[in-house]
């Protein structure tokens, strides 16, 4: 059975017949994951085993795969730690130490790119726009022409303090004219947002086995170009965290990890590749996302719940909305998300500084059926 065809497939119960969801959790990651994913990480595994490291080389085929990039052009690197410890792997492994950084930043997690080419001491400059802005590909040029000196190029793909989805090609085409290694944080869209990876020639793109890939919380993973990876042997400012060393054990040792790997969720995310599959592909699942978005949007307005961004820069993965106006009392978050999940539903807190805002997710194992109940129970929460 294809798994999006289920009316409500979060309605699951135990052998005594309680829930075994306590809630959804309608956030970027971790996000809510199928009962068969959950059953994976029963089970122990030996790092050393080879049916387990056939299993981290089944997951780096089929995410070079999900790039839309050929096998002996890209290749994965798997990477211990959430998806930030994979950016930092490639911010601490691709540039060398004559090298300079450029960062876009529109959110929270533009500036921890920042944050970490500061923390590393590499030579960067940042490119910066309201949270609530697209990056601009125009600005990107200008930036790029007045420091020529830039030898690579980083931005957030979905931009999850607000939703923003920030302009992928254009970006990309702009930072290729200039000769510029590209590194993408596509954190929250790799696996929900088709993305050809080859074509638009990433030199590192990066996500985590939490996000829409629909595993658990463990690793992060790098799509790399290989003759990117070939040349970056000794420019590591990390010994755990030192990417090519990590790809290089990979690819010699038949997917073996340098370290201990997180293997329940190495195994969690195999299963969740599958369920990929059944579902049929980004394209379906990015389908799905959306149709959770608007069935979201739409019930939010009808309650008097207005989204921040507008539709063209809103990416079906995260949607801030602003407080509502309540007549007669004052909207205080704390009290509705306490109710929220009183009612099975787990959101976000708003992260923009320009204005009162909160934030709900629609990636996961969640479907438009799910969103209805969603906006039932606001509706109930704010009359209560």
């Amino acid at each position: 059975m294809n798994i999006a065809d289920t009316a409500n497939p979060n309605q699951e119960f135990d052998l005594n017949g309680n829930k075994e969801s306590h809630y959804l959790l309608l956030t970027p990651g971790p996000l809510t994951t199928s009962k068969p994913v959950r059953e994976a990480m029963m089970l122990d595994w030996c790092t050393w085993d080879e049916e387990y490291k056939s299993i981290t080389e089944a997951i780096r085929d089929q995410i070079v795969q999900l790039a839309q990039a050929r096998p002996e052009t890209y290749t994965a690197v798997l990477m211990q730690g959430s998806g930030t410890f994979a950016v930092e792997s490639v911010i601490g492994s691709a540039i060398p130490q004559n090298g300079k950084l450029l960062i876009g930043a529109n959110g929270a997690y533009g500036d921890r790119m920042a944050q970490i080419a500061s923390t590393l001491g590499i030579e960067h400059v940042v490119m910066t726009e309201s949270h609530v802005d697209p990056l601009s590909p125009a600005k990107l040029k200008r930036c790029l022409e007045e420091h020529e000196e830039i030898t690579h190029v980083a931005f957030v793909h979905g931009e999850t303090t607000s939703g923003m989805l920030n302009p992928l090609k254009e970006l990309c085409e702009v930072a290729k004219l200039h000769d510029c290694t590209l590194i993408v944080d596509a954190m929250s869209t790799f696996g929900g947002i088709p993305i050809e990876v080859e074509a638009l020639d990433i030199d590192y793109i990066v996500s985590s086995s939490n996000k829409c890939l629909q595993g658990v919380p463990g690793f992060g993973y790098v799509v790399a170009k290989r003759s990117s990876m070939e040349r970056i042997a000794g420019y590591a400012r990390s010994l755990s965290l030192d990417l090519y060393d990590q790809w290089h054990t990979m690819e010699t040792s038949g997917g073996k990890w340098r370290y201990t790997s997180p293997t329940h969720t190495v195994h969690a995310l195999s299963v969740a590749l599958k369920e990929l599959q059944q579902e049929g592909g980004i394209e379906a699942r990015y389908e799905r996302y959306t149709s959770n978005h608007q069935v979201l949007v739409e019930g939010m307005k009808e309650l008097g719940f207005m989204p921040v961004l507008p539709p063209e820069q809103q990416g079906p993965i995260i949607t801030s909305f602003h407080y509502p106006k309540v007549e007669g009392r004052e909207f205080v978050f704390s009290t509705f998300y306490e109710g929220m999940k009183k009612e099975g539903f787990v959101i976000y807190p708003g992260k923009l500084t320009e204005a009162d805002t909160f934030r709900v997710g629609t990636i996961g194992h969640v479907f438009p059926e799910d969103m209805k109940r969603f906006i039932q129970a606001v509706s109930r929460v704010m009359e209560s």
